[in-house]
């Protein structure tokens, strides 16, 4: 009887562990959804998290300078067809189901 205890204890033990290590496994298999933050380049102080104009001024408004560097560095993927779904990591689009495509931001540098 007690080996029968110990054994189911034993058996309890390594599935809880398992179903553990299975459950951290799809936690990080999820994307994160990033949000963006867009700026008017005339009015920095109108900042909305998917792209369209500015109320001010009526330009397009661009994504802020500290977002277009984190591009640069991390990667960023996003829908062709929906700017405003952004990942770190290629996948497909929540919203239509296409395949986010790698941002290409362009650096400014100054040529002499």
């Amino acid at each position: 009887m007690k080996k029968l205890i110990i054994l189911l204890v034993v058996v309890t033990t390594a599935l809880s562990s398992f179903a553990q290590a299975t459950n951290e496994k799809v936690k990080k298999q999820q994307h994160k959804k990033e949000t963006v933050q867009y700026t008017c380049p005339m009015h920095p102080g109108m900042i909305m998290n998917k792209p369209g104009k500015c109320s001010t001024c009526g330009m397009n408004l661009a994504a802020s300078k500290k977002e277009v560097m984190k591009m640069q560095v991390m990667g960023t993927y996003t829908c062709p067809m929906h700017p405003d779904v952004i990942s770190d990591k290629a996948g497909k689009c929540t919203k239509c189901g296409m395949d986010l495509v790698e941002t290409k931001v362009k650096s400014k540098t100054k040529k002499s």
